[in-house]
């Protein structure tokens, strides 16, 4: 494995992160963070820690879940843990720790482009693969790394003594 992001780099990325979000969003009155599943999740709550900080006139935040199976995005029905209605008319950024091919951020979208119509949607994450196979575009960036098919990325960000990126 190598290192790729340590603990100290990962924050700056976040805080990073947080005031292009603030950038693009400083005239709207509502923004929602969707984490993907555990990790989008907890990489949203890291985001919006960050933002919390940063003393600015802003939005307010809501942060929420979408819960599917990435390896199988059909199985079951993809969950928002609040009522759709809510976001509409919103908007709405998907937080993940990777995108790699872009079918879990696709299939997560699902309901928010099928079911109501948002204000704008957007997605952010801390490393993007660059291996799209779906029309996915990734708003806010922490790191873009070009790898190959066969290599992995892992984020340990949640429950983990120190936050790091590994390559694999």
């Amino acid at each position: 494995m190598s290192l790729i992001l340590n603990e100290q780099q990962i924050q700056q990325k976040i805080k990073r992160l947080a005031i292009q979000i603030l950038e693009h969003n400083h005239d709207e009155t509502e923004v929602y963070l969707i984490g993907i599943n555990n990790s989008g999740l907890g990489f949203a709550k890291m985001l919006l820690n960050a933002i919390d900080k940063i003393e600015f006139a802003k939005p307010t935040f809501h942060l929420t879940q979408v819960s599917l199976s990435p390896a199988n995005p059909l199985a079951k029905p993809v969950e928002i843990s609040l009522p759709l209605k809510q976001l509409e008319n919103k908007v709405i950024i998907f937080v993940d720790d990777v995108a790699n091919t872009g079918r879990t951020l696709f299939y997560a979208m699902k309901p928010v482009l099928i079911d109501i119509v948002p204000k704008k949607v957007e997605v952010a994450v801390l490393v993007d693969r660059k291996h799209k196979n779906f029309p996915i575009s990734i708003n806010y960036v922490g790191l873009s790394l070009a790898t190959t098919l066969s290599e992995n990325i892992e984020v340990q960000i949640r429950e983990v003594k120190e936050m790091a990126v590994y390559l694999k």
